[in-house]
């Protein structure tokens, strides 16, 4: 995870940043999974599910960036 944190702050280019913060929100997504097994509340699920939805968004609208220089046409 620390090295998934220096290639998001010190990563050669923009897409690379992007991959690293989609690692990062999977990774937020894996750990509230895991809890939500652990303690069984639903909570943790809402949260995991959340957390995908946003991080698909987020990277859905950083590479259409990349790509275009725009997000909205």
């Amino acid at each position: 995870m620390v090295i998934t944190l220096l290639r998001l702050l010190k990563g050669p280019s923009a897409q690379d940043r992007v991959l690293a913060l989609d690692y990062l929100y999977i990774i937020a997504m894996l750990m509230m999974l895991v809890l939500g097994i652990r303690y069984a509340s639903d909570t943790y699920f809402e949260a995991a599910m959340l957390i995908a939805l946003f991080g698909f968004v987020g990277s859905f609208a950083l590479a259409k960036f990349l790509l275009r220089g725009e997000v909205i046409e």
